[in-house]
């Protein structure tokens, strides 16, 4: 099993970016406007930290859109490397945003629930480049869409990334705890998370520290 990537969520300011890929962050995730949840900034703030960060790091943009017309015309004030689509959508959009959007990569977040996730990543897995496992609902009347802060069943998580071929995310409450009973159980191509490595809603350096810490000392 390799080491997994990392991918910091929620990123705030272009400070808090440059300290998530300081200690290891692989990717970054941009939060544009959510029904709820914690992370939420503008697209102009979005942009302005895309493209800070050093050509190597993935920036993900998180969109609550459905309509494959908002999602573009999203993308294509952010710039950022991957679009990370928060809730479910019809497959013609993955096919209109790869047309319309060539060389950028499609990640759709599975909310884990119950055994028919399952049914649900292996259909989308085939039209986007990665599947992100997430603890969301999206039946609420207010939809969760992530940063809930919860895990989910790693086991359903365990048979999804089974299931599919391309690589596959682990977020939700995942933290300096529990990440190492995460990956063992799961086998995660990365790891994503947002309340685990802040406090008092930043982002915290010693939190981080700690985390990779943790990760680095894990024989793979």
């Amino acid at each position: 099993m390799n080491k997994p990537k990392v991918k910091i969520c929620c990123i705030s300011s272009s400070k808090e970016a440059k300290l998530a890929i300081k200690y290891g962050a692989s990717a970054i995730g941009l939060v544009s406007e959510m029904p709820s949840g914690p992370g939420v900034i503008s697209e102009d703030l979005i942009e302005e930290i895309a493209s800070s960060v050093p050509a190597e790091i993935n920036t993900f943009l998180l969109t609550s859109n459905t309509n494959v017309t908002s999602i573009i015309e999203q993308h294509r004030k952010c710039k950022t490397t991957t679009i990370q689509i928060v809730d479910s959508v019809n497959s013609d959009v993955y096919l209109e945003l790869r047309k319309s959007l060539p060389g950028i990569s499609l990640v759709q977040v599975i909310h884990v629930t119950d055994e028919k996730s399952i049914d649900e990543a292996t259909t989308v897995s085939t039209f986007v480049d990665a599947i992100l496992l997430d603890s969301g609902n999206q039946k609420l009347k207010v939809k969760e869409l992530g940063g809930t802060g919860r895990t989910h069943d790693w086991t359903i998580s365990r048979k999804i990334r089974g299931a599919v071929s391309v690589p596959v995310y682990l977020a939700g409450g995942i933290n300096v705890n529990n990440v190492l009973d995460a990956i063992k159980e799961v086998e995660p191509f990365g790891v994503d998370l947002c309340s685990g490595v802040r406090e008092n809603g930043r982002l915290s350096e010693k939190r981080l520290e700690e985390f990779f810490a943790v990760l680095h000392d894990r024989n793979y």
